[in-house]
């Protein structure tokens, strides 16, 4: 089975119907699950909030602040494209929570998870909210599973936006390896070769416009398995976006969603600890079928092992 974090609550934060992060992206992606050939083997869970506690891990207090009062105003925009509704709030707590509940699922049975939840987080800083992300959702998780008694979290973020959230939360802890690969030049234009972390810490993969699995599986090759195989991490946690379609509005790329099925696979070969969580993807065919190919990787059986790729 695989554990789905997922909540209706979800849908409630509103950004407005022209806004590309919208509460369809989750409908497309729970329909096309729960019509596939692999829905008796899903488990749906409801998750827990995260708490104010748990968010001053990583953020400061006057992002908090700013994220809860907007929401009681009746909502507003941070920045042009980041908005929060009357419920944003509460439901960007949820989906931290959730994250925070794959992290004890996978844990605890030793095979992957997945959370399926919106808004976003790898764009959010320490004291900004920007990029459709209100709160840094796999930072915090991997925060939370340090405190959890785990020594070594990677994060491979393959979202085709640089997550310059979660590179600055990581930035100066030697226990967390953040990796990405992300179209350059591109928002938020961060995410630059030369930014390796106070430890050495972090590895940025710019790839020009056009890259599909040929150039996406060069560098995993040559450079992410290596420094990942070399930090030896004890949890994956994977910022799961599909804006790397071919067929997605916002970037430029031309990945197929079995190509993000196969990288699944390449992580669960390495460590059976992988965390998938949502980020971004707003093309809703190519999103749902996406995450369908990872959900079915994670349920083939497997050899952890390196494979030959």
């Amino acid at each position: 089975m695989l554990t789905i974090f997922y909540s209706e609550k979800f849908l409630d934060h509103h950004t407005g119907a022209s806004h590309p992060e919208r509460p369809q992206r989750l409908q497309a992606i729970v329909e096309r699950l729960k019509t596939s050939e692999i829905a008796d083997q899903l488990r749906w869970q409801e998750p827990k909030s995260a708490t104010r506690e748990q968010l001053l891990w990583i953020h400061e207090p006057a992002l908090i602040d700013l994220v809860e009062q907007t929401a009681q105003r009746g909502g507003g925009y941070l920045d042009p494209d980041t908005v929060v509704s009357p419920q944003s709030f509460s439901v960007a707590l949820l989906a931290a929570g959730a994250w925070l509940d794959g992290v004890d699922a996978v844990l605890a049975s030793a095979q992957p998870a997945w959370v399926v939840a919106r808004p976003p987080g790898h764009h959010a800083e320490r004291n900004q909210a920007m990029g459709f992300c209100l709160f840094s959702n796999a930072a915090l998780a991997a925060n939370y599973a340090l405190r959890s008694g785990v020594k070594r979290v990677a994060i491979l973020d393959w979202d085709v936006h640089h997550g310059n959230g979660s590179q600055q939360i990581c930035w100066d802890d030697p226990r967390i390896a953040y990796v990405s690969l992300h179209q350059s030049p591109h928002y938020p234009g961060t995410g630059q070769i030369g930014e390796c972390g106070a430890h050495q810490n972090i590895l940025n993969i710019p790839l020009p416009a056009r890259c599909g699995r040929k150039e996406y599986q060069a560098a995993f090759d040559q450079q992410v398995w290596p420094f990942i195989e070399n930090f030896q991490p004890e949890l994956f946690i994977v910022s799961a976006g599909f804006d790397a379609n071919y067929a997605d509005p916002l970037a430029e790329m031309v990945l197929l969603p079995k190509d993000f099925g196969d990288f699944a696979r390449q992580c669960l070969a390495r460590i059976p600890k992988v965390l998938f969580g949502l980020e971004g993807g707003y093309d809703l065919d190519s999103l749902a079928e996406s995450v369908l190919a990872v959900s079915v990787a994670c349920l083939e059986p497997r050899k952890f092992e390196v494979p030959n790729t």
